[in-house]
């Protein structure tokens, strides 16, 4: 565990993921306790290892709040409530679809189908449903959480709504101090995707939250994963910068001939990936697209088994 500014502490998990670990944050509240920020994967020994970061501290966590969905930030959310007594609070949209991507609405069904049409082959796609079956456990969300709404405040913080890299992400923003989530990386790219049933264009809203930090010009960014940012708004626009660029590569990427986003991610991101990388990629060269489409520099052709490109 590592002591920040203003008495923040910041504890570490680590993932088995493509990316090594979490940051989880708890603030020191107004009550005399701690508000913990995100809670990790929802691995088996979570509530242990949340069990040794509880015995380190001097107060009991009072509350527990959700930046968003995604597994290694939810996923353990349950432990950890179980652990203190302490309250969830999570976004209205945001636990909305976490309910549709974990719960019972689950959407996952729908997955398979959305990375064919796009040009996936069926290896990746029977790889991907292995994945999705062997993940849902390592997420243990709280049921119908205390809902958060953008533009309040929680024990003092504001309540920011920042959309791209999930729809309904949340931030908190207090005395210049911005605990990001996932919404500024220092030494990464934030993934920004579209996927079924989500927003029709993240990466616009992905630009717009980006703008909105610039804007706001915190001192300094308490991210999701990586080191404090200590130029906010400079690290927001070298994003916006970087995802210009990359917009002028999906468009190049397209000419007369019909192309997946499938074959338009193997141009963005030429790499060799593992299945979940390319399907993050995948989601990511969709989201390029879709502004492209929106705004008149590419058209989608929607046929009866696959969706296609052109410039």
């Amino acid at each position: 565990m590592v002591e920040l500014e203003g008495g923040i502490r910041r504890q570490t998990f680590a993932l088995p993921l493509g990316i090594d670990h979490v940051n989880c944050y708890l603030l020191p509240s107004s009550d005399g306790g701690w508000t913990a920020v995100d809670t990790g994967l929802g691995l088996p020994d979570a509530g242990k290892r949340w069990a040794r970061t509880l015995d380190r501290l001097d107060r009991p966590v009072q509350r527990i709040a959700i930046t968003h969905f995604h597994p290694d930030h939810v996923g353990a959310a349950a432990d950890l409530a179980e652990l203190t007594g302490a309250p969830v609070f999570q976004g209205v949209d945001d636990y909305d679809q976490c309910l549709r991507t974990w719960g019972e609405l689950r959407v996952a069904g729908r997955m398979p189908d959305y990375l064919r049409v796009h040009g996936t082959p069926e290896a990746d796609v029977e790889s991907f449903e292995e994945e999705g079956r062997a993940f849902v456990q390592f997420v243990r969300f709280v049921r119908d959480p205390e809902r958060l709404e953008p533009g309040g405040e929680l024990d003092g913080w504001e309540v920011l709504h920042l959309p791209g890299h999930a729809d309904g992400h949340l931030a908190f923003l207090r005395d210049g101090i911005l605990v990001a989530g996932d919404t500024l990386l220092g030494s990464i790219t934030p993934n920004v995707g579209l996927y079924p049933d989500s927003r029709p264009d993240p990466l616009a809203d992905y630009l717009t939250s980006l703008e909105r930090i610039a804007e706001l010009a915190p001192r300094v960014a308490l991210p999701g994963h990586g080191d404090p940012i200590d130029d906010p708004a400079g690290r927001a626009r070298e994003l916006i910068a970087h995802h210009r660029e990359r917009l002028d590569r999906t468009a190049e990427a397209l000419d007369g001939d019909p192309v997946s986003a499938y074959d338009v991610s193997l141009t963005l991101f030429p790499d060799p990936l593992p299945p979940t990388l390319r399907r993050f990629a995948l989601a990511e060269t969709r989201a390029h697209l879709e502004y492209l489409v929106r705004r008149d520099g590419a058209k989608r052709v929607d046929g009866d088994e696959r969706v296609s490109y052109v410039a």
